[in-house]
């Protein structure tokens, strides 16, 4: 299977006249990085992998210990139809390994992979949907906005239609498929749905879809930008995930006789992922501006609950149609559009995962607007908060041994440094808000 991979891969770069081959990866923040190497090059990569420093790196390795081996994936080979079509270039998402041969446990790819092997284990396939929201701009200098249009609105045909188009037709042209796509809430705000499937699979496209839409936008002379939460006053751009377990061809989750069509497998899994979300959301909402976006008001998660109908809750159970077993998933409303998809889908299974074998019992439904509870209300039903800073998130992942386990000591301890030195920068900048409101003042 492997070698037909790999000579597949040789033969299409043949047939397209491919000099270059970007060879791809992330760090723990989900930046994607490359370097190039050319098709001549490519045979020997694709056997013992392409050596590089990986000591500047986010999360990679200390300077003293920096030599990694990216070993390409042939399994996501794909031409990039923006590259010039003569002498073209193609990618291949890429698995770290240490020069010795053995997986770098400071490798995304690998966290999420190591998480698939555990659900395996069980028995089960892991399937995700993200649904991610970006903004068009003008530039990146202001965030200044190609149209007025809200939910759905069928705007006329100007830049922000056709750069959807576009970037749907690049999409294919790789091999991605696309559900849907529509103008979202806030003004020049968007969303383009990826078909569901494998979460090893959907990370890789994740990371594919955020370039394309940026690489789209540049070459028509905007800026587009996965910012959770550029405008105040505005929704901010989430990453709402559908997750589901497959046993076979068969949805783990769905079962006829549950009044939501939920089987047991499928509560464990929810309750799980309620017990941690506090200490997953470092994951999932990694950023400063993250914390801007889980606000009351503004269709995003504040309180860990779940409903069918309640779109603030943080897990919502979409409608059962019949005939669509296959279809029966959850939806995981708190990431944002600029977390590790890598990361955020290995911790959202590990908590289910969690659930299941522990067989942690699922809390009642809260189909009410858990934002018009009264605190006592909610300290009643023992219904918690997601944390709402990036300082709340990082006390309580740091205190998480699930957090730990999930992603292992490197990435753990990585990610922990890094968001640690992000907050004490931000408490020491000065903000316009300050100096607006005091300035004058004091």
């Amino acid at each position: 299977m492997l070698d037909d991979q790999k000579d597949y891969v040789l033969q299409s770069c043949r047939d397209h006249d491919v000099k270059f081959i970007r060879l791809w990866f992330t760090d723990i923040l989900g930046q994607l990085k490359s370097f190039a190497i050319t098709v001549e090059e490519l045979e020997e990569a694709l056997e013992e992998g392409q050596g590089f420093d990986g000591s500047s790196i986010e999360g990679f390795a200390r300077v003293d210990e920096a030599d990694m081996v990216a070993m390409p994936d042939p399994a996501t080979f794909a031409i990039l139809p923006w590259r010039p079509r003569e002498r073209s270039v193609a990618r291949m998402f890429c698995d770290i390994r240490h020069p010795d041969g053995s997986a770098f446990e400071g490798d995304p790819r690998f966290v999420l992979k190591r998480q698939l092997k555990r659900a395996a284990d069980l028995g089960y396939t892991f399937y995700v949907g993200p649904e991610l929201e970006f903004f068009y701009f003008k530039s990146s200098d202001a965030p200044e906005g190609l149209d007025k249009g809200g939910y759905f609105d069928l705007t006329p045909l100007d830049v922000a239609s056709d750069l959807r188009r576009q970037t749907i037709m690049t999409l294919e042209e790789m091999g991605i498929g696309v559900e849907f796509s529509h103008h979202e809430v806030a003004p020049s705000q968007h969303e383009i749905d990826l078909r569901y499937t494998d979460a090893l699979t959907m990370a890789d496209n994740t990371m594919t879809y955020r370039l394309v839409v940026k690489e789209v936008a540049m070459a028509n002379g905007v800026y587009a930008t996965f910012m959770p939460k550029p405008l105040a006053g505005e929704n901010g751009s989430g990453m709402h995930t559908y997750l589901s377990l497959f046993k076979g061809d068969s949805n783990a989750f769905f079962d006829a006789d549950d009044e939501y069509n939920l089987s047991p497998i499928a509560k464990s899994y929810m309750a799980g992922l309620l017990r941690h979300a506090p200490e997953l959301t470092l994951v999932t909402n990694q950023w400063i501006n993250s914390y801007k976006r889980l606000v009351p008001g503004y269709e995003a998660p504040v309180y860990v609950t779940w409903a069918r109908r309640n779109r603030s809750d943080l897990i919502r159970v979409p409608h059962y149609r019949a005939g669509k077993e296959a279809s029966t998933r959850i939806e995981y409303r708190a990431p944002d559009a600029a977390c590790n998809p890598y990361l955020a889908f290995a911790v959202m299974l590990a908590a289910g995962l969690e659930g299941i074998e522990r067989e942690y019992p699922l809390s009642p439904p809260t189909e009410e607007n858990a934002f018009e509870l009264g605190a006592e209300e909610r300290k009643r039903r023992g219904i918690e908060m997601l944390p709402g800073s990036l300082k709340e998130a990082i006390q309580v992942f740091e205190a998480s041994d699930f957090a730990r386990r999930a992603l292992g000591d490197h990435v753990f301890e990585s990610l922990l440094e890094n968001k640690t030195i992000e907050y004490d920068a931000y408490r020491r900048h000065v903000t316009d808000y300050e100096l607006e409101r005091y300035l004058a003042v004091l």
